[in-house]
């Protein structure tokens, strides 16, 4: 029975195995040299193991990370985002917990953070140890590029504000607790307004003139109308605050703006807060258009 239970964890766990495990279905540590011996085992890191026919891939670099770190240990952050399938691409480094009292040999592409989380925070999934989504969430928004979006993702798909905000408060005092506490008071408060203020500030500081703001054209409010030139600029907050009668106004609006004559552009709130420059080229480029 040995081969079974070693061979079914192992493909629970994109061909990872660790020492422990492989003791606990009955081999013995010789059983274990003799594999790596002979190649059909390759040794990862201490007491961790990968069949030699599978892949060093990224879920294998995370197993690695996690399982070496020892009991209790979770991948984190960016790491646990990928894993929950939040983003896209691993980063490029490992980012697990350990407990604060634990001590562990450093290794390359791994980052160690040492703290103590809540049981209610940690979760297992495809057979890895990982912070659960919700805190995953809130850590990956502050240490990643563009977190609000991922955040803003996470709301309309995963989780809900309240229990964001349960799972910041039981937190609090964490690395980054401060920069998610700013991000949850946006998201609560749909960013519409704060986008405007910002993209107010944005033409103000570029010294663009010839605008106003919460003009009414065709029984519809532009939120910063050029009128001589036809441009009108539509200020998007938080995308989990628009519930789908707010997105069919905003298409209604949109599409009669510009069958009057109306060049319309919208920017999110995530546009303007971390890709300014962008949404003023666009603006000059349509006002140079007129």
């Amino acid at each position: 029975m040995t081969p079974k239970r070693v061979h079914s964890t192992m493909s629970k766990q994109d061909g990872v195995i660790t020492l422990h495990q492989a003791l606990d279905a009955g081999m013995t540590k010789a059983g274990v040299s003799r594999r790596v011996a002979s190649g059909e085992w390759r040794r990862l890191t201490t007491g961790v193991y990968l069949r030699s026919d599978r892949p060093h891939s990224s879920a294998v670099r995370l197993r690695a990370g996690v399982y070496a770190a020892g009991e209790r240990a979770v991948a984190d952050g960016p790491s646990a985002a990928w894993w929950h399938g939040l983003i896209d691409r691993p980063p490029t480094r490992c980012h697990v917990t350990i407990p604060a009292r634990r001590s562990v040999t450093r290794r390359a592409g791994v980052r160690i953070r040492r703290r103590d989380l809540e049981w209610t925070d940690v979760g297992t999934l495809r057979s890895l140890r990982c912070t659960d989504l919700p805190l995953t969430v809130l850590e990956a928004a502050v240490s990643l590029p563009r977190g609000s979006v991922l955040m803003d993702r996470a709301l309309q798909r995963h989780t809900t504000l309240p229990v964001l905000l349960s799972v910041h408060e039981r937190n609090l005092g964490r690395h980054g607790s401060a920069a998610a506490a700013r991000l949850l008071q946006a998201a609560g408060e749909g960013g519409a307004s704060e986008a405007e203020r910002m993209l107010h500030r944005l033409l103000r500081g570029a010294g663009v003139a010839g605008w106003t703001p919460h003009l009414t054209s065709c029984g519809y409010e532009i939120d910063v109308a050029f009128v001589r030139e036809r441009v009108a600029i539509e200020v998007d907050g938080w995308a989990w605050h628009r519930d789908v009668e707010r997105f069919n106004h905003d298409l209604e609006r949109q599409n009669v703006l510009v069958n009057t004559g109306w060049h319309v552009l919208r920017f999110s709130w995530h546009q303007l807060r971390y890709d300014p420059d962008t949404v003023l080229g666009q603006i000059v480029a349509a006002l140079g258009r007129s």
